[in-house]
């Protein structure tokens, strides 16, 4: 008996530690789009008035300088990559602005009742801008927060983030609109909408949608690259929107991801909000050959 009790002795913590690895929850991995390390970004934390940043862009794809707006002022702002010093131009009042495009010579705001801001680029050094045109009304009902503005085509693509009738439907609806320079028109070019079905019944997303957050195009392949914040997603649609691949973000590296862009070298860009423990931030990751 004296023996058993010895041998268990020794077992015993033998036991526990290898009940502790089997009770331990397996870790969470997270894989990259190709061509992208998205565990390894270069980081560029924003001032404080750039705290809630909810949208970046670049102008002709130049990275030297990097175009931005919040969720609450009706400001662009502007400041060189790794400088924390900003400067804005102020567009409106205040509001909930959560995106942007910069099409060629014209600057366009998103606003999240789907009410669009054009104004030519040359005001964006401007303290304020005196050439504002707002759109209202020519998105269906709903909220919006991801734009993005094809150089090529003159489109202007929308997705929306709760409409009506996707989630029913299992979809995610989006608008395509033609801006003419010239005439500094918009005109309705049509819709369209990205089966979400397999994400929902994979559990990849929540069934209320996969509530877009930011939008860009990769301009080599034509693929969409669509954040959901909400989700803590990318996903990468092809050109005629079916899913072509799903990513799930670290939160430890992505707290609240909101605006995103691609630079005229390939380099990928994402945004996040700060929250109470951490400040807004861009992040850089480096297109791989």
């Amino acid at each position: 008996m004296k023996a058993f009790l010895k041998k268990l002795s020794y077992l015993l913590p033998l036991l526990i530690l290898i009940g502790f690895y089997a009770c331990k929850p397996a870790k969470q991995s997270y894989s990259s789009p190709k061509g992208y390390d998205f565990n390894h970004p270069e980081k560029f934390i924003m001032p404080e008035s750039l705290h809630e940043i909810s949208g970046i862009a670049f102008y002709k794809g130049k990275s030297d300088t990097v175009y931005s707006i919040q969720d609450e002022e009706g400001r662009l702002y502007r400041q060189a990559w790794g400088n924390k010093k900003q400067q804005h131009a102020v567009f409106g009042k205040k509001g909930d602005y959560e995106d942007l495009a910069i099409l060629n010579e014209t600057v366009i705001i998103l606003r999240s009742d789907g009410t669009l801001f054009t104004f030519p680029f040359t005001e964006a050094i401007q303290p304020k801008v005196r050439k504002v045109k707002e759109w209202n009304d020519i998105l269906p009902d709903g909220e919006y927060e991801s734009i993005y503005a094809d150089q090529q085509t003159n489109q202007v693509y929308l997705l929306c983030k709760n409409c009506k009738g996707d989630k029913k439907s299992q979809t995610m609806s989006g608008s395509i609109f033609t801006y003419n320079p010239a005439k500094k028109e918009l005109i309705a070019s049509g819709n369209f909408s990205m089966d979400l079905s397999e994400l929902v019944t994979s559990g990849q997303i929540l069934k209320t949608g996969l509530k877009a957050s930011a939008l860009t195009k990769d301009p080599h392949s034509g693929d969409w690259y669509i954040l959901s914040s909400v989700n803590k997603l990318l996903v990468v649609a092809s050109p005629d929107w079916k899913v072509k691949s799903v990513h799930r973000l670290n939160s430890a590296i992505f707290a609240q991801p909101e605006g995103i862009a691609f630079d005229n070298q390939m380099n990928l860009y994402i945004s996040n909000e700060g929250d109470e423990l951490s400040s807004g931030n861009i992040l850089k990751f480096k297109r791989k050959p």
